[in-house]
């Protein structure tokens, strides 16, 4: 079997979930290990404990790959006086390596969101809350004939997507003018002379996780020695990627109908809900976590119901009788991430050990 690094299976992730989509306060990616490390197995959690690191271990995986980043704030020092500096130190001792994939894999489509809304069965899935300033417009001068050619490479790249179309250009035809210098070896024209090409100017939306594919693939396709191109960046929402997941029920049902469900499917010992309206439920908002900061969005999206967790007190009143909030639990709301790590990795990496932890991470017990 070929050798597998921690930087090859963080590189695997990072295509499903691009740091560049992590929240500013996050910190997601390789948290502890040699990123040039061979790894001997992968064993998957939502949360790393001291338990995952003697499971991992038993179980002869040398990298854990977590939802929750074990270290989420500085260290200033590291004498085991609390369970993350506890799991720091074994983890370092034990040759262990921990990587994160956080608010980057809520953000995305398939990520965690994605999957809390595939299992309550919602249809029409739309971002409850999109990223701006992830966008850039991407414009480079192509001689008239090689324009396809160029126009599908960065297609492929990941360039042209709008909401649900792919393939987008704007393409403009005119006229470019260059003259050689010395040293120089023209596609077109001679050294030392003016020429006129017949060009088309291509516009293209690249996601900023995109733009260094997108441009190698520009400048390897192109027919010039030197590519001119310009990147505009765009304060656009980008729909695809954000947080949380506004969608529609196929039917109807009642409040009391939809939370019995929702008690069911995500195995929550009991759901925590501001006061019920009389409303049929059609339309859901959900936020796995901490989403209590998305229910203004989620009273706009005209969702009758907000699915989230580790709401307050106060914020269950900001529900103003115009939706229901309802907290299932924060480890009840993210434990299906365990899954898309083990699907996404298994497809990726075949043939490789890919294990999801035998242990309930969950700190909250109910009485």
């Amino acid at each position: 079997m070929q050798k597998v690094t921690v930087r090859d299976v963080a590189s695997v992730i990072e295509t499903l979930a691009p740091l560049a989509y992590q929240e500013s306060y996050d910190n997601a990616g390789l948290i502890i290990g040699d990123a040039n490390m061979s790894v001997t197995g992968i064993l998957v959690t939502l949360d790393v404990v001291s338990a995952t690191i003697d499971e991992a271990i038993a179980s002869g995986a040398n990298l854990i790959v977590a939802h929750h980043p074990v270290i989420f704030s500085g260290l200033k020092r590291i004498t085991g006086r609390n369970y993350v500096e506890q799991v720091v130190i074994k983890a370092i001792q034990s040759n262990i390596a921990i990587y994160a994939a956080h608010t980057n894999l809520d953000s995305v489509p398939f990520g965690v969101n994605s999957r809390i809304a595939d299992i309550i069965g919602l249809t029409k899935q739309q971002v409850l809350e999109p990223v701006e300033n992830q966008l850039v417009k991407l414009a480079v001068f192509v001689p008239t004939e090689y324009a396809d050619k160029v126009r599908t490479a960065m297609f492929a790249a990941g360039a042209g997507g709008i909401g649900n179309y792919d393939s987008c250009s704007f393409n403009l035809e005119g006229t470019g003018t260059f003259r050689a210098g010395e040293g120089a070896n023209p596609f077109v024209g001679e050294v030392g002379e003016v020429h006129r090409e017949q060009e088309v100017r291509v516009e293209v939306i690249v996601p900023k996780p995109n733009i260094s594919a997108v441009v190698s693939t520009l400048k390897h396709v192109h027919p010039y020695e030197e590519v001119a191109y310009d990147l505009y960046p765009l304060l656009n929402a980008y729909g695809k990627i954000g947080l949380g997941i506004v969608g529609d029920l196929p039917k109807p049902m009642s409040e009391s109908d939809f939370l019995q469900m929702i008690k069911e499917r995500f195995g929550a010992k009991m759901v925590r809900t501001s006061p019920h309206l009389g409303k049929e439920i059609a339309r859901v908002a959900l936020c796995g976590g901490s989403g209590a900061s998305l229910l203004g969005r989620a009273i706009a999206s005209g969702a009758q119901i907000f699915v989230s967790a580790d709401c307050k007190y106060h914020q269950f009143f900001d529900a103003d009788n115009k939706i229901v909030i309802a907290d299932i639990g924060h480890y009840e709301s993210e434990q299906f991430t365990m899954d898309i790590f083990c699907e996404y990795l298994s497809k990726k990496i075949p043939n490789f050990a890919v294990l999801k932890t035998k242990h309930i991470t969950n700190p909250i017990n109910y009485f």
